[in-house]
């Protein structure tokens, strides 16, 4: 095979449908910055009680979340991006399940072992 072949043939795979447009990284990268700016200044601004910023924070994260997991790592439904979607899932799961059962055997333990204190 010439090697014109070959590049065009290895070219190819790099448009597969699965991966954002400039315009996207774009508007993740636009939509990061203002996340991150919006959650330092709640912070920075005096006058915010805690009570307001703490669920603030907690909403901005989220949304930064959401942000990274779609723009950049091409999480969704669609068909080329239900792969990744269904493996971040899966992991999620998982390290749900060992949180949990971590907490819950650290829980019974504790109280059935020490019954003194």
């Amino acid at each position: 095979m010439s090697h014109s072949a070959s590049a065009g043939h290895h070219g190819d795979s790099h448009h597969d449908g699965a991966h954002g447009s400039m315009k996207s990284y774009i508007v993740g990268f636009i939509l990061s910055i203002v996340l991150t700016f919006g959650s330092f200044g709640l912070v920075m601004v005096e006058g915010v009680s805690r009570s307001i910023a703490i669920p603030g924070l907690i909403i901005l994260c989220i949304a930064q979340l959401l942000v990274q997991l779609i723009f950049f790592l091409h999480m969704g439904m669609d068909k080329s991006q239900r792969d990744n979607t269904l493996t971040f899932l899966f992991t999620v799961k998982i390290i749900a399940i060992i949180v949990v059962g971590s907490l819950w055997v650290l829980h019974n333990m504790n109280a059935n072992m020490m019954p003194g204190m």
